[in-house]
This record gives structure tokens, sequence and C-alpha cells, in this order.
């Protein structure tokens, strides 16, 4: 992997982190109000879910790959 690459790699996990505050942030905002959406927050759990699966995915990328 070159220098660019890991650079773009690490931006996207940078915009990722940030993505995954924000849900984070939001569904207790969500969660407080008495009548609140359920499919809503169902939407931003599962989202916020698929941010961390990509997050790591990325994170792995920029591992080096050591032989046993």
């Amino acid at each position: 992997m070159d220098e660019q690459e890991e650079r773009e790699i690490r931006a996207r996990i940078a915009a990722l982190l940030s993505e995954h505050r924000d849900l984070d942030d939001m569904i207790a905002r969500v969660s407080e109000r008495a009548p609140f959406d359920q499919l809503q927050l169902q939407r931003m759990k599962k989202r916020k879910l698929a941010i961390k699966d990509q997050l790591s995915r990325l994170e792995n990328m920029l591992i080096d790959d050591i032989i046993a």
C-alpha cells in the first residue's frame, strides 16, 4: 500500500468516526423524547453498526500482514 492510499483510508476512517459519534448523539436525543419513532431509531442503530464494521475493515487494511 502506498502513502496516498494510506492517507485516503485514514481520511475515510476519520469521516466514519465523526458520523458514528453524530449518530450516537442523534440516537440519544431521539430516545429522550417520550413518543419516539422506533423505526427511525432502529435504522440509526443499524447504520451505526454498519459504520463500525466499515471502520474495522479499514483499520485492518492499515495493519501490515504478519507472516507467522
